[in-house]
């Protein structure tokens, strides 16, 4: 334990944010980094507990949270970096979008202010990459299985990681222009910057990880091509179809899904949004030829949805000068603090602010966007109702009901869909693969992660389920241990 008394001396440091009236003129990253002097106060907050539900409940990496601090706190950044990569393979995505789970299990958070372990975690890896401690380790004996991996976002690219250095050949396919899946295509890039993939990913291929770019599994790929030539293939594509709001008017030019409105602005940003959507994307439904047309500029936005999604959509609608932007979400406002049904060491439910939320717009909580009104034939408000939620019966839902007499319209020449996603999109690859799939279209898999055909492999929300990018890189990891076991049979 760095010092016994450091959560008594220090209260907790948040990096904050660069002034908002200069953030909303760019996409640059909004967060700013603590200091060094900073980062080691806040890591002798850490008490070294000695049951320790960061690490143990609340991490799905399991990263070894009280050791990690105390090496940093300490100065041992190239141990530090050692143990926090060997359970995260990619600190500075989940320390840079990561919720941080672990802070929500903190013992310290009992009664005070938990460690400000996300912090801490950026700092070793961004330390490592500054000072070149961080470098290509390519493995010293190759193997001679080949593995594909399809799909680039966290869950297969951690996966892909993993088996590489085992030593196996390991190629990454995606139909996507570039590596990266949702971390690219979704986040925005005042969340994520993209040279932070660009960096891991060149890190990657220095190691000897291949990419295979705008190669669309099901069409440009068949399944037949793949199983001739590789011993393994794990699925990591994600799920990505949208939950659909069916209500009058839904047919109304003006009304987008959230992800074809963020990946417009990726692709933007990145200078690819004026040429034409790749072949690969434009098949599998992601990426709509519209997409980079959908623009807030000077238009009422309504976002329906009072998720990190909908909260993503907030913050590049401002960025993009919207007129003005609401936010509705249909369930009832949290509390100001941790709710007593959530107790520590549980993820709290309670109010929060994301950085988009604190540069404007307005919030609407326990409403239901009913219907889309048109206007000369598109978008011009969506009529709303609020509701009210009854306490749950005994292993059933709560009901919901709408208040009589609470009817009222948002003017809206762009409506955003963000209700969160139903599973995965519909490939012929899978089909030619004749993998079991469930109701939801999500592929079941046993505890090697392998599917119903051999040596088929399934990681992240293909088969979890739209979850976070953390559980995506811890499933990615899991996957790649079970593909290990089988080959070594």
């Amino acid at each position: 334990m760095g010092r016994p008394t450091g959560f008594l001396e220090h209260r907790r440091r948040e990096p904050g944010y660069r002034p908002c009236g200069e953030r909303l003129r760019d996409f640059n990253a909004v967060e700013l980094q603590l200091s060094a002097e900073e980062i080691t106060n806040q890591a002798a907050r850490c008490m070294d507990c000695g049951t320790p539900f960061c690490h143990a409940f609340g991490c799905p990496l399991r990263n070894i949270i009280p050791e990690l601090n105390d090496l940093a706190y300490r100065g041992h950044w190239k141990a530090a970096l050692d143990l926090l990569l060997s359970t995260n393979n990619f600190p500075e995505f989940t320390g840079r979008i990561c919720p941080a789970l672990c802070e929500g299990s903190c013992v310290l958070g009992i009664n005070d202010e938990p460690a400000a372990i996300r912090q801490i975690e950026l700092a070793i890896i961004e330390k490592a990459f500054h000072d070149g401690i961080l470098r290509p380790a390519p493995p010293k004996i190759r193997r001679p299985e080949k593995i594909a991996v399809i799909g680039s976002g966290p869950a297969g690219l951690a996966a892909a990681d993993m088996l590489n250095h085992a030593g196996y050949r390991v190629t990454i396919f995606d139909g996507d222009p570039k590596p990266g899946g949702i971390l690219r295509y979704g986040i925005p890039d005042f969340k994520l910057e993209k040279w932070v993939i660009d960096r891991r990913v060149r890190l990657m291929s220095e190691e000897g990880v291949e990419f295979e770019m705008r190669a669309a599994i099901g069409d440009d790929i068949s399944a037949r091509f793949l199983q001739s030539r590789f011993n393994v293939i794990l699925l990591a594509g994600g799920a990505r179809q949208p939950r659909d709001l069916n209500a009058p008017g839904r047919g109304l030019p003006g009304i987008h899904f959230a992800l074809d409105y963020l990946i417009g602005q990726n692709l933007r940003n990145a200078g690819e949004a004026l040429a034409k959507p790749s072949v690969a994307l434009a098949k599998e439904g992601e990426l709509p030829a519209d997409t980079a047309g959908i623009l807030a500029d000077n238009k009422n936005v309504v976002i329906i949805g009072g998720g990190d999604t909908g909260s993503d959509c907030l913050g590049t609608a401002l960025r993009q000068g919207a007129k003005q932007v609401y936010q509705i979400e249909i369930l009832p406002k949290p509390p100001p603090a941790r709710s007593a049904t959530t107790p520590w060491p549980l993820w709290p439910h309670m109010l929060r602010e994301s950085s988009s939320h604190k540069e404007g717009g307005k919030r609407f909580w326990g409403v239901l966007a009913g219907e889309f009104i048109g206007s000369n034939g598109k978008l011009s408000a969506v009529r709303c109702v609020e509701v009210e939620w009854s306490p749950p019966e005994k292993g059933k839902p709560p009901v919901m009901k709408e208040k009589t007499g609470s009817e009222f319209e948002l003017q809206a020449d762009l409506a955003l869909i963000a209700m969160g996603f139903t599973g995965c999109k519909k490939n012929r690859f899978i089909a030619d693969l004749n993998i079991e799939q469930n109701e939801r279209g999500l592929i079941p898999a046993n505890d090697d992660f392998m599917t119903s055909a051999p040596n088929i492999f399934v990681a992240g929300d293909m088969a979890r389920g739209a979850s976070l990018v953390v559980h995506a890189i811890a499933d990615g990891r899991k996957a790649a241990a079970g593909i290990l076991r089988r080959l070594s049979r």
